[in-house]
């Protein structure tokens, strides 16, 4: 791919400051670019590599003044980063996306199907499911009996999708993730467990990615959600008749337990675990490897640790933590001269 400066100005609203004939070929970090590549520089603790670049084009900050002289073309925007990925996604994504119906697919005759579809190789579509127009399911994809998926959806290889469950217009899932697999869900009997029937589904909603090997499971009853812009990373696990509010993201490993209500807008760390039957309001951070065993019921606030607490009270106790030695050297001491001061006085 050769795409010109001025092409990527066109496509992304930037301001070309330099030359608007340069052909760009790849993009590139700031230290590994050459003459053909694009670069973008937002974050001012990379400022030596900006100036070291030998990138052919930077898209920068629109008020971004050099400290030093650059022989290359700055790209201006008011959110570079978002430039860059525009520009990824059009001119540089490595899916190309395929059309058509391949050898080796099963597609049910009481299936709907849209146009400009791609269904690959292995891919099973059972009787009653819908695939919206323009989606991509990748080989080896199951989508069950009477499930929907909406319009410009990617399911990459190995998805599985049970029966009734429903995933809305763009998202993105991620080869190796199930979508409605039964809710933990088992009734004690004396010394055994009885299975409960999980007769719910799973509802996404549109714009969601969902990363590599991740479960989603179905309801008990009612439905598991996942509303609009919400990205989850790899291996992350969301439990029956959970709840993750629109634009939050969680990084992976986390754990949603049953009937856990997580809100909108909230930053998720890795290996977060949520106990089942709370809720977390919009807005909330929580932070690596936290485990979160109470509703939180302020908005905006940042959590950590385990039990999670808010971050401030928990920096307060590891700052305390840290000083615990020579607290209890010091409690030792004082000790033996309480002892000593009774020996005296007796």
């Amino acid at each position: 791919m050769s795409v010109s400066v001025l092409e990527i100005a066109n496509l992304t609203g930037a301001v070309i400051d330099g030359n608007a004939n340069i052909n760009i070929e790849k993009p590139a970090k700031l230290e590994d670019a050459d003459a053909t590549s694009l670069c973008f520089f937002a974050n001012p603790k990379y400022e030596t590599q900006f100036n070291q670049t030998n990138a052919g084009a930077v898209i920068v900050p629109i008020d971004f003044k050099p400290s030093t002289p650059v022989n290359f073309t700055l790209l201006r925007h008011a959110n570079p980063y978002f430039a860059f990925c525009v520009v990824l996604e059009h001119f540089f994504n490595p899916n190309i996306h395929k059309k058509g119906i391949e050898a080796g697919s099963f597609v049910s005759n009481d299936a709907v199907i849209g146009s400009d579809i791609y269904i690959g190789a292995g891919a099973y579509i059972d009787e009653l499911a819908t695939i919206g127009d323009n989606s991509s399911i990748y080989p080896q994809v199951f989508v069950g009996r009477g499930a929907t998926i909406g319009q410009n959806c990617i399911l990459y290889p190995g998805v599985k999708v049970y029966a009734g469950c429903h995933i809305g217009d763009n998202c993105i899932i991620h080869a190796g993730t199930v979508i409605g697999s039964d809710g933990f869900g088992f009734a004690p009997i004396g010394d055994v467990y009885a299975k409960i029937p999980q007769i719910g589904n799973v509802i996404i909603e549109d714009n969601v990615e969902i990363g590599s090997n991740c479960s989603v499971d179905r309801a008990t009853m009612g439905s598991t959600i996942i509303r609009q812009g919400t990205k989850l990373d790899n291996l992350i696990q969301v439990a029956h008749n959970a709840e993750i509010g629109a634009n939050t993201v969680i990084a992976s490993q986390t754990g949603v337990s049953g009937s856990t209500k997580i809100g909108a807008n909230c930053q998720i760390g890795g290996q977060v675990g949520f106990v089942g039957h709370i809720s977390i309001a919009d807005k909330t951070g929580i932070g690596a490897q936290s485990g979160v065993t109470k509703s939180i019921d302020q908005p905006g606030t940042n959590w950590i640790g385990s039990p999670a607490s808010p971050i401030k009270d928990q920096f307060r106790s590891w700052a305390a933590f840290k000083n615990l030695p020579d607290l209890v050297k010091e409690l030792k001491q004082l000790t033996k001269e309480l002892e000593k001061l009774k020996e005296n006085k007796g």
